[in-house]
């Protein structure tokens, strides 16, 4: 089964971590939600709590497939802030593992380097924080091990890309079928 770590830091976008959340276990693949802090709640930009399943300093990323960052401020910011989390992002990208950002998280990948010469998208006004990028704008982008989405509104597309990355398009096709999603 595949293994996903969704990353929530204190000001996350909601509905940029609960969308892919939903749907990547719709999909039966195994996420673990793991809070950047010592405590297991977090809350959202808009001080909605989630309780992670693990603090990030009790994980174990062995066997991982994919790492999820989810946008929103100061949320964005907070995951920058977290070495740990960068030495782990840049040992994923050196082995070629699958990365995902969204909204105005793929800054960090940006000021890890992680996206020179890759084409990336982000929100409006963080393009300036993705150093070596080929920002496009567009909802969403996919350049070899890393995929990036605009925002909120790119939420749904995001997730279900990386289910048709982690199991199959005709996967990730049924489940929008599923969800009704247009």
């Amino acid at each position: 089964m595949k293994r996903v770590f969704i990353f929530l830091a204190e000001g996350f976008e909601e509905i940029e971590a609960i969308t892919p959340i939903d749907v990547l276990r719709r999909a039966q693949i195994d996420v673990t939600t793991v809070s950047i802090s010592d405590k297991r709640e977090v809350h959202g930009a808009h001080k909605i709590p989630i309780v992670a399943d693990v603090v990030f300093a009790d994980a174990d990323f062995s066997g991982a497939d994919l790492l999820v960052l989810p946008g929103g401020l100061p949320g964005s910011t907070n995951l920058n802030e977290h070495i740990a989390l960068k030495e782990l992002l840049v040992d994923f990208s050196n082995k070629g593992k699958l990365i995902g950002a969204i909204c105005a998280a793929p800054l960090v990948l940006g000021g890890l380097g992680l996206l020179k010469d890759k084409t990336a998208t982000c929100y409006p006004g963080v393009e300036g924080k993705l150093t070596g990028a080929k920002h496009t704008g567009a909802p969403l982008e996919v350049d070899g091990n890393i995929v990036t989405a605009k925002g909120i509104g790119a939420a749904m597309k995001f997730a279900l890309q990386l289910v048709s990355m982690l199991k199959s398009k005709e996967e990730a096709n049924r489940l929008a079928k599923e969800m009704v999603v247009e």
